[in-house]
């Protein structure tokens, strides 16, 4: 299998877990969060001379561990890194890259704080941020239909997600996205 057969497979695998009744997120984090967070990363690994080929695996898998099971949300981002661990060696992808895809996944969080070592982990932990900003109507899902918050509770939890967000991106994201963050901003105020 070549490298372009895996990730079309790695892809499916990932759409598949985010159509499972079991994913508490709903669809919507497959064609509203994952879809962007690869589009974003994928534009910053070109700007920023990152391997474009473990930046595009690491989006697709930096979140599939909350998806897959509900119970692994709060530490997704280590239990991902096992989970791409496990995918990537049953495809035969080299140890050095798998690594490097771990490493993405571990550090991309905005919520706990962990150094970016590589162009790679920054291309992820951005892009991820990058998608709470351009894809608002998902936090507001997230903060109205599965946290049940009030109109003003949810509307903060937006504001503040999108500004941690902003916080937690390198500035070639921050460039990319600001026009899109100051007229959200401006309607969430």
């Amino acid at each position: 299998m070549n490298n372009e057969e895996m990730i079309a497979r790695i892809s499916k695998i990932v759409e598949n877990a985010c159509k499972s009744d079991s994913n508490i997120f709903g669809y919507g984090i497959w064609s509203h969060h994952i879809v962007y967070v690869v589009k974003y990363a994928i534009e910053l690994a070109k700007k920023l001379g990152a391997d474009i080929e473990v930046v595009e695996i690491a989006a697709l898998l930096h979140d599939y561990a909350g998806i897959k099971d509900q119970l692994l949300e709060a530490e997704h981002h280590i239990h991902g890194a096992f989970e791409a661990d496990r995918i990537l060696t049953e495809f035969g992808y080299p140890s050095d890259k798998i690594q490097k895809v771990k490493d993405c996944i571990l550090s991309h969080r905005g919520s706990v704080l962990s150094e970016r070592l590589t162009s790679e982990a920054e291309c992820i932990a951005s892009a991820d941020a990058m998608a709470h900003v351009s894809q608002v109507p998902s936090l507001l899902h997230l903060a109205y239909v599965s946290h049940g918050m009030s109109i003003d509770e949810g509307r903060l939890w937006v504001l503040n997600k999108i500004e941690r967000s902003m916080k937690k991106m390198c500035p070639e994201a921050r460039n990319m996205i600001n026009d899109h963050y100051l007229k959200v901003k401006a309607v969430l105020e």
